[in-house]
């Protein structure tokens, strides 16, 4: 897989687990009851999680409008 396809390494989890992970950390900074400390943790790792989605996200696109713009380009306009 290309590097848009997949963001770091062939080791990242996949754009759904990110998503998930994003999730429970977003529920557990919600719910608080967390230290100072394990909040700041939660956010860095929720930022990281971030990045990797969207990562995924601007991947799909470039493949989409590659697609896109191939077979737009062999139709008369």
């Amino acid at each position: 897989m290309s590097e848009q396809e997949q963001p770091e390494s062939q080791e990242a989890p996949s754009y759904e687990e990110s998503r998930e992970e994003l999730v429970e950390v977003v529920r557990r900074l919600e719910a608080g009851g967390t230290t100072l400390e394990e909040s700041l943790a939660l956010w860095e790792r929720g930022e990281k999680l971030a990045d990797a989605c969207q990562q995924w996200l601007d991947g799909a696109r470039a493949r989409l409008d590659a697609v896109l713009e191939r077979d737009g380009a062999g139709e008369p306009e």
